[in-house]
C-alpha cells in the first residue's frame, strides 16, 4: 500500500508537462529540456527520458518530433540533453548514433550562434540543433556543446526570487556566442512536497504561482539585450507558446522604426 502511494506521490512531484511531443510542438513548443537515463540492469543500451520517474524510450519520443518536421519543413526545434543517469560511454554512442538515425541531414552543424537565421536553416534545410552536455559529443560536428545554451536555474519555490532571478541572468547574459534560457519554473523542496502531499507540483506550486509568472513574461522583451529562449512547466495551463511568440513582434516594430 505504502509504495503505491508514494509512487502516486512521486508522479505528482516528478510530472513537469502533461502534453506529448507532438501536442507540446503543435502548442506552439520549439525547445526542449532534456533529461535520459538508461535503466540499471536491463540488458542492451536503451535509452529513456527521465524526470524523478521513467518515461519514455527516447527513440519514440524523437520518432514522434520527426514525424512533425516532416510534415512543417519550415519548423525548427532545439534539443536539449542536458542530464544523463546511469550511462557509459556506449550509451552515448548508442544516444548520438541514434540521434543521427532518426534526424539525417535536418540536423545543423555547430557553427557561430549569430549565423542561425530562419533564412540560414531554411536555405541548409536545417530543422534541427542538439545541444549535448557530455564530452562524448565533442568533435561532433551536428552536436552543439553545452556551454553555447546556458539555462541559469533560480532553485527556488518563491516567484519573486524567481522573478529577481530572471531579472539579474538576463542582465549578465553573453551579448554574443550562445543562445540563452530564462527558466520560469519554480522548483519544489522537501518540504514543499510534505506539504503539498496529495496536490503535487501542478497544483500546488505552478498553478498558484501562473499570475506572477506570466506577467513578467509578458513584460519582456527579446533580442540581444533581453530573452531568448523561455522555459515554463505545464505549458497548457496558459496560452504559453502564443505569449512568447508574440514577443517576437516587439523586434518587428523596432525594425519598422528604424531608418531605412
Amino acid at each position: 500500500m505504502f509504495s503505491v502511494l508514494a509512487k502516486k506521490v512521486m508522479v505528482k512531484w516528478s510530472m513537469t508537462q502533461n502534453l506529448t511531443f507532438k501536442e507540446q510542438l503543435d502548442a506552439g513548443i520549439r525547445y526542449f529540456d532534456l533529461r535520459v537515463s538508461s535503466k540499471p540492469g536491463e540488458p542492451g543500451n536503451e535509452i529513456y527520458f527521465i524526470h524523478g520517474l521513467f518515461g519514455h524510450k527516447v527513440r519514440d519520443g524523437l520518432i514522434e518530433i520527426n514525424f512533425f518536421l516532416d510534415k512543417h519543413r519550415k519548423e525548427v526545434v532545439f534539443l536539449d540533453f542536458n542530464h544523463y543517469y546511469a550511462m557509459d560511454q556506449e550509451h552515448h554512442v548508442y544516444l548520438i548514433n541514434m540521434l543521427q538515425e532518426v534526424f539525417g541531414s535536418k540536423l545543423c552543424n555547430n557553427c557561430a550562434v549569430e549565423n542561425i537565421t530562419l533564412d540560414f536553416l531554411w536555405e541548409k534545410k536545417y530543422q534541427v540543433i542538439v545541444f549535448y552536455h557530455h564530452p562524448s559529443a565533442q568533435g561532433i560536428p551536428i552536436m552543439w556543446p553545452g556551454n553555447k545554451i546556458p539555462a541559469p536555474w533560480a532553485n527556488t519555490t518563491e516567484p519573486n526570487k524567481l522573478i529577481q532571478f530572471l531579472e539579474t541572468t538576463l542582465k549578465e547574459r553573453a551579448k554574443q556566442g550562445s543562445f540563452h534560457v530564462s527558466q520560469a519554473i519554480l522548483t519544489p523542496r522537501v518540504n514543499t512536497v510534505a506539504k503539498g502531499l496529495v496536490w503535487g507540483l501542478r497544483n500546488y506550486l505552478v498553478e498558484r504561482n501562473l499570475p506572477t509568472i506570466m506577467s513578467w513574461v509578458e513584460a519582456q522583451r527579446p533580442g540581444v539585450d533581453g530573452v531568448n529562449i523561455i522555459t515554463s512547466d505545464f505549458v497548457e495551463l496558459t496560452d504559453f507558446a502564443n505569449i512568447v511568440i508574440k514577443l517576437n513582434n516587439l523586434l518587428l516594430t523596432e525594425h519598422d522604426r528604424k531608418p531605412g
